[in-house]
């Protein structure tokens, strides 16, 4: 059920966030959905509202963009004109404005279209996906959205430098109205080891027989770009390892769900290799929508969390593995992942096949390494990466759009370097 008027009309002008929103299996979309609810604990004093594709849902969510169509974004665009928003606050994927026309996208043209159809009001613009070497059609997007928004959000400090480099090494213009905002976190779901039985209860792990005292997680969207093979392939000689250093018994809880239908031969070749560890003791499968209260407490059970990537990503996963203050081993070098966890201090990384194994094992064999990576997470969740902390920012970057509307200069910021 889409918004009724009388919810989107306060006193004062709400905040209109555009972006892909649950039910829909998206990583944006469980994003935003989080994003919303601290951003409207900041500005309890305004709606925040959201502008969605035609499979969201929710009280003061307005589900109108079929991207199916090529004038998607004028419903958009007209309820952003209706709305008269305090601020448009879009998160974007490139994928998630793309219309196709047997099977060949549009570029994002269309997106364009209702950037310029809404620029009279104020907007934050937080793209999800910017690589660290740019194609020609990834400079012609970023010039011609940094060009119609306000305030241009990356997520890491890395990001900004290397647009700064390709810009400069291309002969091209730097955007200046880029600022850098990470990935929030939550600050309340610190659940204690004491806390641990009673999840697993609530779960339905508890009685599980391969779930044992010690455990290496694997959690969330199951995809091609995840690679939990690559962990899976050496479980079985990590296990012996760890047992004849230290006599502890380990499991490997392999837990999510598919996401994209174009992922299912890997989710079968995934789940397969799990469930031969299953067979063996090593190892379970558990199906859940990472998303919610559950994502988390999936996560809280176990020890340590293994986030393998091939893609360069800011990741949700990571965000709750920073949560909950979980020690980690992630690839590098890749964007947020990377920068993350050089920030904080909280995880290990990555490079090859040798490097993986060595960090799990330290990771199973060093309690007090796990107590340290995890010490390191819970002050940068506490000083950086908080929604709190992250929606202040959040904040500060509506002021300078605001701004720039009122007065007509465009915003200009320091360059990172």
């Amino acid at each position: 059920m889409g918004a009724t008027e009388g919810t989107a009309m306060g006193r004062r002008k709400p905040i209109v966030m555009i972006s892909s929103f649950p039910p829909r299996a998206c990583g944006i979309a469980t994003f935003a959905e989080e994003a919303r609810e601290f951003i409207q604990k900041r500005h309890p004093e305004r709606h925040v509202l959201v502008i969605a594709h035609t499979d969201a849902e929710g009280e003061g969510v307005f589900p109108i963009m079929d991207t199916r169509h090529p004038h998607w974004w004028k419903a958009a665009a007209e309820k952003v004109h209706e709305l008269k928003p305090y601020v448009v606050h879009v998160e974007h994927e490139y994928g998630l404005y793309e219309h196709r026309n047997n099977g060949t996208g549009d570029g994002n043209k269309g997106f364009i279209k209702l950037l310029d159809a809404i620029r009279e009001f104020p907007i934050v613009f937080e793209p999800h996906t910017v690589h660290g070497r740019y194609r020609e059609s990834e400079f012609e997007f970023i010039e011609a959205a940094t060009a119609r928004v306000d305030v241009f959000l990356l997520k890491c400090h890395y990001q900004k430098w290397r647009m700064d480099w390709n810009f400069t090494s291309a002969h091209r213009k730097t955007p200046r109205n880029v600022m850098v905002v990470p990935h929030g976190a939550r600050p309340d779901r610190r659940w204690s080891i004491e806390d641990v039985p009673a999840l697993k209860v609530e779960l339905g792990l508890d009685k599980l027989p391969h779930v044992g005292h010690r455990i290496c997680g694997l959690v969330g969207w199951i995809q091609a770009n995840k690679r939990w093979d690559i962990l899976t392939s050496m479980w079985e000689e990590i296990v012996e390892e760890v047992k004849q250093r230290t006599g502890e018994e380990w499991d490997l809880l392999a837990a999510g769900q598919m996401r994209d239908p174009n992922d299912l031969e890997e989710y079968r070749k995934f789940r397969g290799e799990v469930e031969l560890l299953e067979s063996k003791g090593l190892a379970h499968f558990h199906e859940f929508v990472p998303r919610g209260d559950t994502y988390y407490k999936v996560m809280a059970i176990c020890d340590f969390i293994v986030l393998p990537s091939l893609d360069e990503t800011q990741s949700g996963t990571l965000a709750r593995i920073i949560a909950l203050n979980k020690p980690y081993v992630t690839t590098a070098p890749l964007e947020g992942l990377t920068a993350q966890t050089l920030e904080s201090n909280g995880g290990l990384l990555f490079t090859n096949r040798k490097m993986l194994r060595d960090g799990v094992v330290k990771l199973a064999c060093d309690e007090g390494e796990r107590h340290r990576l995890g010490d390191n997470l819970a002050k940068y969740l506490d000083e950086v990466a908080s929604w709190d902390i992250v929606t202040a920012q959040y904040s500060e970057a509506y002021a300078l759009a605001r701004q720039a509307k009122r007065t007509g200069k465009p915003v200009e910021l320091p360059l990172e370097f």
